[in-house]
């Protein structure tokens, strides 16, 4: 439980989720992330927050190599279907309620 009172994780109106979490840096980190929400921030012509320039930095960069499991040869993926019809973006939500502890809200 975060000492905030705050969810450690919810859903967010445009399908993604937002993870609140405190992370112990160097001082050698901190300015790298500024240099990075300056350089956005220049891209942006606005400003900028540190959070931001995190976000940024993690949706723009290829994902990690060990991000997927290697699938074995001859192997293919089968497609995922929705139950019950619902979007992922619902989906996701109802399961990050679920893990919070909040009754999920039925849609029809």
């Amino acid at each position: 439980m975060s000492e905030s009172g705050q969810p450690p994780l919810h859903a967010l109106p445009d399908g993604e989720a937002e993870l609140a979490v405190v992370l112990r840096l160097t001082w050698e980190d901190v300015a790298a992330i500024g240099q990075e929400a300056s350089r956005l921030a220049e891209r942006a012509q606005r400003a900028v927050t540190l959070d931001e320039a995190v976000s940024h930095r993690l949706r723009s960069r290829p994902p990690a190599s060990h991000a997927k499991p290697p699938q074995a040869a001859g192997a293919t993926a089968l497609p995922v279907s929705a139950p019950n019809g619902r979007a992922p973006g619902e989906q996701a939500r109802q399961a990050i309620d679920k893990i919070n502890g909040r009754p999920g809200q039925e849609t029809a």
